[in-house]
């Protein structure tokens, strides 16, 4: 059910909520199909995922580097400062 993962402003809910397949499926989504699977490999819910330093993305999910680096630089690095900044409010 893809409908339960978007609230109706169109934001996700907060990531730290997010199951294993949400993560897969929002990675799947920003275009790492092939990367997607390592989320699933190593067990990566919403709360790892918010957890994870540059190093785990890059080391610890055995994916290419150039698709590390994008998908640690411009989605995991922005949901953890976002999810910081909505706990923070």
């Amino acid at each position: 059910d893809e409908t339960r993962r978007v609230e109706e402003n169109g934001q996700f809910p907060d990531p730290a909520e997010w199951a294993v397949t949400d993560v897969v499926d929002y990675f799947k989504a920003a275009g790492f199909e092939e990367q997607a699977g390592a989320f699933q490999d190593q067990e990566i819910d919403g709360k790892s995922l918010l957890l994870m330093t540059r190093n785990d993305v890059l080391t610890g999910l055995s994916i290419k580097l150039g698709p590390a680096l994008k998908i640690y630089e411009y989605h995991v690095k922005p949901l953890q400062t976002q999810h910081l900044k909505s706990n923070a409010a």
